[in-house]
């Protein structure tokens, strides 16, 4: 039986998969076409997630992705909206898992909108366990993290009451 989540999932899916490069953020579309650094594409690993941790840019929200995974474009989106319904500057960063370079980039089209894209570097699940270690690898795996830097950890799409105290 089909959902109305379903329905807005293959509606979104449908229009993220029709998007030109120009819907690449700006430093992935750059490399993408040949152009820029791969320090485009931040390197993730267990001591950035620290230091963000610590001190990163508040309010924030991290989804963390794979290549195949089909719902977290769907977050993303819900994140995003929310945040343009608050009408606030938010962090909101997509963190590729398995894949680097290139074939990371090749999935940036799915955050249009990030204001950070990163992947794993290392060993994944190393970086995995210092990011939670009760993480079991299921994805979209979301850090919420307030303006006093408390976290909110939720696999999916945050609800509602989550999305309200994010940024409250």
């Amino acid at each position: 039986m089909n959902s109305p989540f379903d329905d807005r999932r293959r509606r979104l899916l449908a229009t993220v998969l029709a998007w030109p490069v120009a819907g690449l953020p700006r430093q992935a579309a750059a490399q993408h076409h040949g152009h820029g650094a791969a320090a485009d594409i931040a390197d993730f690993d267990a001591a950035i997630w620290a230091r963000l941790l610590r001190g990163g840019p508040r309010p924030a929200a991290y989804v963390f992705t794979t290549t195949y995974c089909s719902t977290c474009p769907a977050v993303f989106e819900l994140l995003q909206a929310h945040v343009a319904q608050q009408r606030r500057k938010v962090e909101l960063a997509a963190v590729v898992m398995d894949a680097q370079g290139e074939r990371a980039l090749v999935h940036a089209h799915h955050y249009a909108g990030a204001t950070r894209f990163y992947a794993f570097n290392g060993f994944e699940p190393e970086i995995r366990h210092a990011i939670d270690p009760k993480w079991r690898n299921i994805t979209p795996y979301v850090v919420l993290l307030d303006r006093q830097g408390r976290e909110q950890r939720v696999i999916g799409p945050p609800a509602a009451a989550q999305l309200k105290a994010w940024l409250d």
